[in-house]
């Protein structure tokens, strides 16, 4: 994805964006909730930076939410909300067209959280340049490898000899962690995913030893089966019975990391809880962590200097799926989120 060698070439009038055009309600999202419009080109004010965005990431976590309980959460960013008219977010990869007195020059890179929509009008502090970051290709720079990464290393503390489940293993943040789990010792890795076909790619690509099927029966049966000695570590992207079958196997000590919870936010309630025994995590001394990339952004650049590492060496691989043109983007997301993928979604703009 390298910039223009042709020279500056002047941006056009208009530009088009994915906007929400309906309220969610009960029943699946679909791409009849969204439009793609087309819209004035954004102009940059003072201190801001004019976009040309090149490449955009699609997750679960950006299907729209009602409001109902977002504020008893406490977040230190919104999750995306129920707003028909307003444009869709999310990380994007660009080339600065124009830029303020001392920002990145034209031509530059640069990830920030603007994406949806093909130009955009982004703070000079909120996009950062992607040159001499250590990873090789700039797609790698939308991956969900930071969660994955961070569950893993500061959230579980995965050492040599764990065995290690990851729920929502074919995903794009559980296709990273079940290989950066094994880079950090784990001597079995057990994913859980809703497809025969990406149970087979789990253990045929990404080096599972196990999976655990949604819908072929109770998930704690299946992974007793798995896991007939238990578990130390769980990876934990979804929540709901998962979690409850990864407690009933723990071992003493196990970790388990909770880094998502898409059982309650791809369901009608955001706040859905899930039952556990406190008694189970005090009797096996487990530790249940909450852990987001928020409260530790000083790991990033060790984050970076492995993923990049391992990307080169081939430790690791990165799954992931893309679609061509900003109208596809709607599709993307709501394909997603019925387990039509395997790994990352990226649209190419």
């Amino acid at each position: 994805m390298p910039p223009s060698a042709a020279g500056p070439v002047p941006p056009p009038a208009t530009h088009r964006e994915v906007r929400l055009a309906a309220r969610l309600s009960d029943g699946a999202l679909t791409t009849a909730h969204f439009e793609v419009v087309t819209a004035p080109l954004p102009v940059p004010g003072p201190g801001r930076l004019l976009v040309r965005n090149r490449l955009m990431s699609v997750t679960a976590a950006m299907r729209p939410l009602p409001r109902t309980g977002l504020a008893a959460l406490g977040l230190p960013r919104p999750l995306p909300v129920a707003e028909p008219g307003a444009p869709m977010r999310g990380p994007a990869v660009g080339e600065v067209i124009s830029a303020p007195d001392g920002g990145p020059a034209p031509g530059t890179l640069v990830r920030h959280s603007l994406g949806w929509r093909e130009y955009a009008v982004v703070d000079a502090a909120d996009a950062r340049p992607l040159d001499g970051d250590g990873l090789p290709d700039p797609a790698a720079q939308l991956s969900q490898g930071f969660p994955a990464w961070l569950g893993v290393v500061r959230g579980a503390g995965v050492r040599r000899g764990d065995t290690v489940f990851v729920t929502g293993a074919a995903g794009g943040v559980g296709s990273l962690a079940g290989q950066f789990a094994r880079l950090h010792g784990a001597v079995r890795v057990i994913g859980s995913t809703g497809s025969r076909e990406k149970a087979a790619r789990l253990v045929g690509e990404l080096g599972y030893d196990a999976v655990v099927l949604r819908g072929a029966g109770p998930i704690e049966e299946q992974l007793r089966a798995a896991a007939p000695d238990g578990i130390d570590v769980l990876f934990d992207t979804v929540g709901g019975e998962q979690l409850q079958a990864a407690l009933a196997l723990a071992r003493r000590k196990a970790r388990f990391a909770i880094v998502g919870a898409l059982a309650a936010q791809l369901s009608d309630d955001i706040l859905a809880r899930t039952g556990i025994s406190t008694l189970a995590l005090v009797a096996r001394g487990v530790t249940l962590r909450g852990i987001s990339g928020y409260d530790h952004q000083d790991a990033l650049p060790e984050y970076a200097r492995e993923f990049g590492r391992a990307l080169r060496e081939g430790t690791v691989v990165y799954p992931h799926t893309r679609l061509t043109g900003i109208s596809q983007a709607p599709r993307a997301l709501a394909e997603l989120i019925e387990g039509r993928y395997f790994g990352a979604v990226l649209v190419e703009l």
